[in-house]
């Protein structure tokens, strides 16, 4: 909300004068307490333009994990051994 520095300022009685006046008369405002949209649903309506991947196929080729390589206990990523914090308990340097 902006905020008008060259208006008059009110005291704090004035204030809550104001406000109370302005709670009296929304209370018996039936849209006061209605959210406006749902954010999750707005959400999932929203597409980005090309996004439509549904005929796409990846093109990834996976790989066996190597001898140098490990897989961290915490994260389950798969590491290579220059990585490895803790032999025994199989842990990476980030998750260390």
């Amino acid at each position: 909300m902006a905020t008008d520095y060259d208006a008059p300022r009110k005291n704090e009685d004035e204030q809550s004068e104001e406000s109370i006046e302005e709670l009296k008369a929304r209370r018996h405002d039936k849209n006061s307490g209605k959210v406006d949209e749902d954010e999750t649903e707005a959400a999932e309506a929203f597409e980005l333009p090309g996004a439509d991947l549904s005929h796409e196929e990846l093109a990834v080729e996976v790989k066996p994990k190597q001898d140098d390589e490990f897989t961290c206990m915490s994260c389950f990523l798969v590491h290579h051994r220059s990585q490895l914090a803790d032999a025994d308990k199989m842990i990476c340097k980030d998750c260390a």
